[in-house]
């Protein structure tokens, strides 16, 4: 294993973008610990280009991982044994030969601070047999490796070959004994990774793996100005703050993975496949979206059933008003809709009650949730 990366220097780390000076925060409904920012992967998609550091390709520590741990397990936003942990997923890749020595020694301290936490850690990257059999080495932490694979093949969208993360898929589920695997199919762009052909190799990828979960492209502003740069064909006529994926192409790829997979679950959210994985209830209470359990097998929708209640109205509304809200919070058959607080206040409130929790001034609407409308340009 190659030695740890170098710690930024004071120079460099004033010119840093200040989102990514802060080593922790919510990211998609996990709290997320990135104190190692760089990756050489250059997928063009990357979430990267939010954060202005697309084009610094040499992994580089704001801190020591001592440093890091310590920061992260006393944020204002951890709870022990409750909050979903994401490491290395907005500068990084984890896997990567000069960050795999990180990844591994945050799941030890982890670990052997008896905390009993989902841990995720996404990577498109070789992962070999040592890797796996330190994953097992850990008791206490729920740990779940999801590997992202596309089937895209065109090198100026994914310069990466996906054969690299389904030969890292096969040998995660091979040694899994105290750890669970995930595929992690995404994204997937109409016309582009969808035919027939890229499903049934997902599908068959999918024996791999102890759940299947798929998503849409990510395709913010930055992303868009970035494939204009290179000449990319944009996938769609818009941008979103949700990912897109029209519901026709959607239902399409369901029915043929259900048609070619019976064997793993497919789900529409991450945390669906990590609680099916490791059977338990939904983390982030999605039970009351009723339209994301359509693929869900019955016994873990009713693990979700028994877990998931509407909270009190008083302890709701005193949490709520401690967060800062401006108004009291109203309660749904599917979701806390609060007014006031941004997402990271909102994540926090949504694991402490194990349900949704909504922003009212931007609305789910069924059957969009986390999705966003899109015009095909093909």
């Amino acid at each position: 294993m190659r030695s740890q990366v170098r710690i930024i220097d004071s120079t460099q780390l004033k010119n840093a973008n200040p989102n990514l000076v802060d080593p922790v925060g919510y990211r998609k409904s996990g709290l997320s610990l990135n104190h190692i920012i760089g990756c050489p992967l250059d997928c063009s998609y990357c979430v990267r280009h939010l954060y202005g550091n697309f084009d610094q390709r040499t992994p580089q520590a704001l801190m020591s991982d001592e440093e890091a741990f310590q920061r992260f397990i006393t944020h204002r936003y951890f709870q022990p044994h409750i909050t979903p942990i994401q490491l290395f997923n907005r500068a990084t890749d984890p896997m990567l030969p000069e960050v795999k020595s990180h990844t591994h020694n945050l799941l030890r301290m982890l670990d052997e601070a008896g905390l009993t936490n989902n841990v995720l850690v996404i990577t498109r990257w070789r992962v070999s047999q040592d890797d796996c059999e330190r994953f097992n080495t850990l008791r206490n932490i729920k740990l779940t490796v999801l590997v992202t694979y596309s089937g895209i093949d065109d090198p100026k969208i994914e310069p990466i070959k996906s054969s690299i993360a389904a030969n890292s898929l096969k040998m995660l589920f091979r040694h899994a004994r105290h750890y669970k695997v995930v595929l992690y199919w995404r994204p997937i762009v109409p016309g582009l990774n969808d035919s027939s052909e890229h499903i049934a190799k997902a599908a068959a990828l999918a024996n791999y793996a102890h759940a299947t979960v798929f998503s849409g492209l990510f395709y913010r502003k930055e992303i868009a100005e970035f494939y204009q740069s290179q000449g990319i064909p944009e996938p769609y006529k818009m941008t979103a703050r949700r990912k897109l994926l029209p519901l026709e192409d959607e239902q399409r790829l369901l029915r043929l993975y259900g048609e070619q997979n019976q064997v793993t679950p497919i789900f529409h959210k991450t945390s669906c496949g990590v609680a099916y994985a490791h059977l338990q209830p939904d983390y982030n209470g999605h039970f009351g979206i009723t339209e994301l359990c359509d693929t869900c097998p019955s016994s873990q929708f009713s693990i979700c059933k028994a877990a998931w209640k509407k909270p009190d109205q008083q302890i709701l509304n005193r949490m709520c008003y401690e967060l800062g809200a401006v108004e009291d919070p109203q309660v749904n058959d599917r979701a806390i809709v609060v007014r006031g607080l941004d997402e990271q206040r909102r994540y926090y409130l949504q694991h402490s009650l194990g349900y949704q929790v909504h922003d009212a001034d931007k609305p789910h609407h069924y059957a969009r949730h986390g999705r966003a409308e899109a015009t095909r340009n093909l």
